[in-house]
């Protein structure tokens, strides 16, 4: 009987195992693509595309090549044939000629093809929302003295799309996630969230992109971090032994998705550089992003904003896409607020003219018997922060039957993508957890019945000795 267990387990245990691989596979290789980039470029590239690469920036010896890719992975630029194509003090290109290393010359060109034949329509549309971005963008790198080509980093998680947001949770054009976010002061709660906003998640990625610099000696190895996390590039290095970014590309130690991030990222600042080049042929961009600066002392209805402002509320959320509600934020005592270029005289006039107390528009909840804060959030979707935010704490407290709350209104509160995100976690918990109980119970049940089941063949055999 023992022997036919242990043949059983053995035939039983290598099935499982080839059951199970390509389950923890796909599951592994998700989360690595959702880690930072709202882009899923793993399903677009299963097949090997070839493509003729224009010669860019070609240099005019094998040295200079080899000079050209070691600037890429220090950040130190080396002495240019001409003057004129020297990059500012500090600020070395990171787009330049890949041809002298196979390694990165493959990698490259497969990237390249995946943007200009498999996604060429949907790159197309990343370019001409570049237009929005891309000097703002670059005149912010300048004064944070980090190469403004990492700006073509924005252009490979986000598309350019402040409004981006990925199963990981992460936010904005260049694609935070929240505890990195707040490390580097960009603020997330329930009224706003400034890792959409395009100025402000810049200078924050501006920041940690400079740390990782600091911290790798490397830009490859910086964006390579950004990427992945410099804990596991660090954890690589050390295992590997490797010098630069190139050199992980052979091993085992980073991820798929991490040895094409910057391949990835050298392709899409060459094609956004020179898109004729590579057959994008009138893209229409953008106009470059401007606007005025209003500062308010009270919240105010975006619809109300609009008005004063003569534009539309769809408008206004372009201008401030770190908003996330009917209004702006009533949690602080100022907020600055973007509205059209050369409207801001006409939006302080109208502002005025609108009474107090009907430029922002709040609901109320009547208390009932035995009602909490979180019995109160559960019934009306609103957090329990939410609510207190919204209310004076001396007014409310202690929760009172027939006394009225302020809460969002019903008519324009509408739940967010962070929200719903927020919903489906706490639902899948939920579930995991009933799913124990409902497993624990059932490993009792039949424990119970198996413990009475020995009992009862252990009392029959007992009586059948009896009886002889």
């Amino acid at each position: 009987m023992k022997r036919a267990k242990e043949l059983s387990l053995a035939v039983f245990l290598p099935v499982l195992f080839l059951v199970l691989l390509p389950v923890f596979s796909y599951a592994q290789e998700t989360a690595v693509n959702s880690e930072t980039s709202w882009i899923d470029f793993a399903s677009l590239e299963n097949h090997e595309i070839s493509v003729d690469v224009p010669e860019v920036m070609a240099p005019e010896n094998d040295a200079a090549a080899g000079a050209q890719i070691e600037a890429a992975d220090t950040g130190v630029a080396p002495a240019p044939a001409d003057s004129e194509q020297a990059p500012a003090a500090g600020q070395p290109s990171l787009i330049t000629s890949y041809e002298s290393n196979a390694t990165a010359s493959k990698a490259v060109e497969r990237s390249i093809g995946l943007f200009s034949t498999t996604i060429k329509e949907r790159f197309s549309l990343w370019l001409s929302r570049s237009g929005q971005y891309l000097d703002m963008m670059k005149e912010i790198l300048r004064k944070k003295n980090v190469p403004e080509d990492i700006v073509f980093l924005s252009l490979i998680e986000s598309g350019f799309n402040p409004n981006a947001y990925s199963i990981a949770r992460a936010a904005g054009p260049w694609q935070f996630i929240a505890s990195t976010a707040r490390r580097y002061g960009l603020a997330i709660n329930w009224w706003k969230d400034e890792r959409r906003d395009p100025v402000k998640s810049t200078e924050a990625a501006a920041d940690y992109l400079k740390d990782l610099y600091g911290m790798f000696g490397s830009w490859n190895l910086a964006m390579a971090a950004y990427n992945a996390g410099e804990g596991k590039i660090l954890k690589a290095i050390k295992r590997s032994k490797a010098d630069t970014y190139w050199d992980l590309l052979g091993t085992q130690h980073i991820k798929r998705e991490t040895k094409e991030y910057v391949p990835r990222f050298i392709a899409a600042g060459l094609i956004a550089t020179n898109p004729k080049d590579f057959g994008f042929e009138d893209i229409a961009y953008h106009e470059p992003l401007s606007y005025d600066e209003v500062m308010l002392d009270a919240p105010v209805d975006l619809s109300v904003a609009a008005e004063c402002a003569g534009t539309d509320v769809q408008e206004l959320k372009k201008l401030n896409p770190e908003l996330r509600r009917w209004c702006t934020p009533p949690d602080v005592q100022q907020y600055v607020l973007r509205v059209p270029k050369g409207t801001k005289d006409e939006f302080q006039e109208k502002l005025s003219q609108v009474p107090e107390g009907e430029r922002f528009t709040i609901g109320h909840y009547t208390v009932r018997q035995g009602d909490t804060f979180k019995k109160i959030a559960r019934k009306t979707g609103v957090p329990v922060p939410v609510i207190l935010s919204l209310n004076s704490m001396e007014k409310i407290m202690p929760l009172k039957s027939g006394s009225s709350l302020y809460l969002p209104p019903k008519g324009l509160f509408v739940a967010d993508r962070e929200d719903s995100s927020i919903v489906r976690k706490v639902s899948y918990k939920k579930h995991r957890v009933l799913r124990k109980a409902s497993g624990s119970r059932h490993r009792r049940i039949k424990k119970a019945t198996s413990h009475h089941g020995k009992v009862a063949s252990r009392h029959h055999k007992n009586s059948l000795v009896a009886a002889r």
